[in-house]
């Protein structure tokens, strides 16, 4: 998989994703890792975007930044050149404007995603309960974060599931799942036995 933003220890964020990749069965190719940014907590995107292993995803998340279409674009060149893909958080029209790879929806937009699917196109949603993951997946999303799996520092951030819970929601779920929070060198190879089919990060993927 390459070099990544991830170091020390043998079980990486990095190596953990890529082996639960490795035996996550999904109608489409699936990122083993999305990357997602914040404009607080991953100041330097594109420094962290381009030592992203192979196969990952960044999810851009603009948050209203005036010069975000311009942003992605540089995005979406790095992506191409390291074999990554680019998913632009919310803004669907932007997405397809400027030929991104798919889109990631917040929970509330998760109604959005069959309209939105078309082949060679992903579509991600966020989901906080397994009520939420269970329609995200019906209306057509090809998988859906949940969180948070562990303790978080995200201010958005619920109280951690763990991964017994998370291992039951992915099962009753009815389609691929990632986990999300609190995941780093520590707590990755916990989500092993839990089914889903990648990790979601923020601060633990940065530079």
């Amino acid at each position: 998989m390459g070099e990544t933003v991830i170091s020390g220890g043998f079980w990486t964020v990095a190596r953990t994703a890529a082996a639960l990749g490795a035996r996550a069965p999904s109608r489409k190719p699936l990122p083993v890792i999305l990357f997602f940014t914040d404009p607080d907590r991953t100041p330097d995107i594109e420094a962290a975007a381009a030592r992203l292993p192979r196969g990952s995803a960044i999810v851009y998340r603009s948050f209203g930044d005036p010069a975000a279409e311009a942003r992605a674009r540089g995005l979406l060149a790095i992506a191409r050149a390291r074999g990554l893909k680019l998913l632009i958080g919310a803004d669907w029209d932007l997405a397809r404007r400027i030929g991104a790879h798919g889109v990631h929806l917040p929970e509330r937009l998760a109604a959005h995603a069959r309209r939105l699917r078309r082949p060679g196109f992903l579509v991600t949603t966020a989901a906080h309960s397994l009520g939420a993951a269970r329609r995200a997946l019906a209306w057509g999303a090809d998988a859906v974060v949940v969180s948070a799996v562990f303790p978080s520092a995200s201010p958005s951030a619920g109280g951690p599931m763990g991964p017994v819970r998370l291992a039951d929601l992915v099962r009753a779920a009815g389609g691929p799942v990632y986990a999300l929070g609190g995941i780093n060198n520590k707590t990755a190879r916990r989500l092993l036995p839990t089914g889903v089919v990648g990790i979601a990060a923020v601060e633990a993927l940065r530079t």
